[in-house]
């Protein structure tokens, strides 16, 4: 009986602790949408994807220009020069596909570089607010399925002067 009692109390008191645990919520996405930083990252990568499909769009022309002369003379061709020319043909289509991944590989590495400094520095000022708050738990908005306005505080505006963003 002792201990039910015991174990009662000890269930309230945690209760009770759990209740005084302060829970906080924030919006990563409308923070980074105001950071400086993913403006000039997104301008960056935005010049980078031109840059490689104005290489590809002149390679595409390239080959075009080929196929089509091809086309026209492929009748009065000997044998050689055809397999020849249709083997160069292929080996355009394929560099360009290569040259395509290549490119998407480079720009998810680049927007990986980019980013990931960015992301720090609003996980390190979460992680102040968080400190200096008191805060058990600091969530995403986006990423819980429900989170309650009354328990847990929205300190997004705190993440946001601690980045010194309005």
């Amino acid at each position: 009986m002792k201990k039910m009692i015991l174990c009662a109390i000890c269930a309230i008191c945690g209760l009770t602790t759990a209740n005084a645990q302060k829970f906080g919520h924030v919006n990563a996405d409308e923070i980074m949408q105001l950071m400086p930083e993913v403006t000039k990252a997104r301008a960056d990568l935005e010049a980078l994807t031109k840059t490689y499909e104005a290489d590809l769009k002149s390679m595409q022309d390239e080959l075009q220009k080929k196929a089509e002369a091809y086309d026209k003379e492929q009748a009065s061709l000997p044998a050689n020069i055809k397999e020849r020319r249709e083997k160069e043909l292929q080996d355009m289509y394929a560099k360009i596909q290569q040259t395509y991944q290549d490119n998407q590989q480079a720009l998810a590495k680049e927007q990986q570089e980019k980013m990931q400094p960015i992301q720090k520095k609003l996980l390190d000022a979460i992680n102040a607010v968080g400190q200096e708050g008191g805060y058990v738990y600091i969530m995403q908005t986006g990423s819980a399925l429900y989170i309650s306005s009354t328990l847990s505080t929205d300190v997004t505006a705190q993440v946001k002067a601690k980045l010194g963003l309005k």
